[in-house]
């Protein structure tokens, strides 16, 4: 392809991105939404696939500037996509912990506590100086915070991989998967104000500094104390992710120090083997392993966190058979089955999974075209992934949700190998096909498997999750619910106990925290609200029960009255216990008399 078409490809694409945000901006959210994609003008769908579709044929085709711009237009594309909420002005978005991180962020804003206090202060502290420096609201300044986290995934994926191998292909194939966003799985890894979520895309970072610490042995660039540049670096990305999250920090250490391992077992085994003209990484595996200890020895959530994974380990119902079992019977009530689910979630991670483990496997037994160093190199990786996984099992026994999140980080890994792994598929393709078919037949299953992952970046209806939008009228309906409420009555929820908003309206440090009200909170009884008996549904007390656009989404549309019934849903407007007191678009609060 000559160089002038290349010029017009790439004009067409990032008009197409820009005409794509344009129309996105244009069409603010009024109101709540279940799907950041079905609220998105459909307009801007066609728009950005234009743009994808323009970057995954150059990121893979073309070598040089032009495939760096191909790489720049698929990940702006991609970061576009993944900054819709702040794009379209959502209010905000998150529930459950992105709440709780909210009051945080307003805590210090306020005042009432200082960002060190915090175990992982980092997302907070950067929402904090978009909203005092930026001028937006706190809201918001966590939503831009969000998006600059992400985009060191997008840009560390294919620079880890242009070290470990040096292929312009495996580097845009890299960058490609990097699109699919692996480690997000929305079964405990999210996009949103999820700190542990957050963490993962800063993990190339790591990874980056370690493998280039350990090819770039530069004697002309040492810093006092015996340091390098590319050691300093690792030390920085280190301390940067354990104030994101430092779970993920764990997990790092765990990557160095095996390593570490690998490097002591090579230098006991071996007179002469390449990995001896390697920089030993003792020292960093040592220094990680310690500024983490003395971060999280003396933080009591750290210590309670362990002690529930422990205790989980040796519970009597361990494991995660059940739940599985109890959520397959859900979804066949409502029409759907696991293995839908997992086609919709899954299969594009299980298809990079099985491409990166055949590569890998072959790469230990030596079959493949790696040199000597890239060979090496590919060992670390598979030594660490040894851990890992065990750690992942461990997590499955003791608490199934952390076992997702331990595969987020796996996926990490996995996201970086991909690159290498397909380049040299596409290598031994092309002894059989010409090599430009071997390229097209990768651009088509990877565009398929992008098309997926990009389908599954938001919780929403497809995945029988909707959306977790907090619209302005939501939130707005809590705080004036909370703030004119009668003191120390609970607050109760229909499937969501409203005590998250609290954390998100007033903080969790200040003197209006968790008032009595919030610190009663919890959800309504299902089967008295089912039989109408809207009185005794919260043990006979008297109580504010909300409810919201999200909860009748989630019962109605997503769940199909599997757990509420919607006649006596509606039966609330004329039940004379319960009177209306807050109502707007997408709320409404009833003051419900008890029994008592």
């Amino acid at each position: 392809m000559s160089r002038a078409t290349l010029d017009w490809l790439f004009a067409a694409g990032f008009l197409a991105l820009a005409a794509g945000i344009g129309l996105a901006r244009a069409s603010p959210a009024t109101t709540y939404e279940a799907s950041v994609y079905a609220g998105t003008p459909t307009a801007v769908w066609p728009a950005f696939a234009l743009a994808l579709a323009i970057a995954v044929a150059t990121s893979l085709a073309c070598r040089g500037r032009r495939q760096a711009i191909g790489v720049g237009l698929g990940a702006t594309a991609v970061t576009a996509i993944v900054s819709l909420p702040v794009i379209r002005g959502y209010h905000f978005y998150g529930m459950g912990d992105a709440l709780s991180h909210l009051g945080w962020t307003r805590d210090i804003v306020e005042g009432e506590m200082a960002a060190h206090e915090l175990f992982y202060p980092a997302i907070h502290s950067l929402g904090s100086i978009f909203h005092l420096l930026g001028g937006v609201s706190v809201e918001r300044g966590l939503l831009f915070a969000l998006v600059v986290v992400f985009v060191p995934f997008l840009a560390f994926v294919p620079l880890v991989v242009r070290d470990l191998s040096g292929s312009a292909l495996a580097v845009g194939a890299a960058a490609v998967v990097s699109w699919m966003v692996l480690p997000i799985n929305n079964v405990a890894t999210h996009m949103g104000v999820h700190t542990n979520s957050n963490a993962l895309f800063l993990v190339p970072v790591v990874v980056f500094a370690v493998v280039a610490y350990l090819r770039r042995r530069a004697t002309v660039e040492r810093l006092p104390l015996g340091l390098s540049p590319f050691s300093v670096l690792v030390y920085l990305s280190g301390i940067a992710l354990l104030l994101v999250h430092p779970q993920q920090m764990v997990n790092a250490v765990v990557f160095v120090a095996a390593v570490s391992g690998v490097q002591y077992l090579v230098r006991r085994r071996y007179a002469d083997h390449p990995l001896l003209e390697q920089p030993t990484v003792y020292t960093q595996t040592v220094v990680l392993g310690a500024i983490f200890v003395v971060w999280a020895a003396t933080n009591r959530r750290f210590r309670e966190a362990a002690e529930g994974f422990v205790a989980g380990i040796f519970a009597a119902d361990v494991g995660a058979g059940g739940e599985i079992d109890q959520q397959g019977s859900s979804l066949t009530e409502i029409g759907g089955s696991l293995s839908e689910l997992f086609v919709t979630m899954f299969l594009d991670a299980a298809v990079i999974g099985l491409v990166v483990g055949l590569f890998v496997l072959l790469a230990v037994i030596g079959r493949t075209s790696l040199d000597e160093e890239g060979r090496s190199l590919v060992t670390y990786f598979a030594a660490a992934l040894v851990p890992l996984g065990a750690m992942f099992l461990l997590y499955f026994l003791g608490t199934p949700n952390m076992a997702f999140r331990q595969m987020g980080f796996i996926y990490v890994l996995l996201t970086i190998l991909a690159g290498v792994a397909i380049a040299h598929g596409v290598g031994g393709c092309s002894r059989l096909v010409p090599r430009s078919a071997a390229t097209a037949l990768a651009a088509a299953v990877l565009g398929a498997c992008l098309v997926l992952g990009l389908m599954t970046v938001y919780a929403s209806p497809i995945i029988y999750s909707p959306g977790q939008h907090v619209s302005e009228a939501t939130f707005n309906g809590y705080e004036t619910g909370m703030d004119r409420g009668v003191e120390d009555r609970p607050y109760a929820g229909v499937g969501y106990d409203p005590y998250r908003f609290d954390h998100g309206i007033n903080g969790l440090e200040g003197e209006d925290s968790l008032t009595g009200g919030t610190a009663a909170s919890g959800e309504v009884d299902a089967d008295a609200f089912n039989a109408g008996d809207y009185a005794g549904a919260y043990g006979g007390a008297d109580h504010y029960l909300a409810v919201t656009a999200f909860d009748e989404t989630r019962e109605f549309d997503v769940y199909r009255g599997i757990r509420y019934d919607e006649a006596d849903y509606r039966g609330l407007e004329s039940d004379p216990s319960a009177d209306r007191v807050v109502s707007n678009d997408d709320f409404r609060m009833y003051d419900v008399s008890g029994e008592e």
